[in-house]
């Protein structure tokens, strides 16, 4: 069972968590607001060589695959904070057993215990082989 104390210290990780992943969307966000004329300084009205054009966009579409991947990130820490203030936390969501600390203290935003995980993940690699 986890006491209030193990509650104050998961819930202060997870808001430094959401804290760090809104600070790193902002940052991807500026980024792939950025236009090559704007990012190079250049303030003449030519066009760039193709190569830069398409390294321009690679990079772009780069920071778009971090950004989702940051906001999933997000969602799920926002989630478990959900959890915790509904007396949700550390239960497991589909088997209803406690999810063990120290899975908590390697990921403070699990829903799920190790052995629920691991099923899911099996049967997540099946359906794609």
């Amino acid at each position: 069972m986890l006491t209030k104390k193990d509650l104050k210290h998961f819930e202060d990780r997870l808001i430094q968590e959401r804290k760090r992943l809104l600070s790193q969307l902002g940052y991807l966000e500026k980024a792939m607001g950025q236009t090559q004329r704007d990012s190079s300084g250049d303030l003449s009205a030519y066009s760039f060589h193709m190569a830069d054009m398409g390294t321009d966009a690679m990079e772009r579409e780069k920071a778009f695959l971090f950004a989702s991947a940051e906001g999933r990130q997000l969602m799920s820490v926002d989630e478990a904070l959900r959890r915790l203030y509904r007396n949700e936390y550390g239960t497991c969501e589909s088997c209803g057993k406690e999810i063990g600390k120290q899975r908590l203290d390697a990921m403070p935003q699990a829903n799920l215990c190790v052995n629920c995980q691991e099923k899911q993940e099996k049967a997540s690699n099946n359906a794609r082989g």
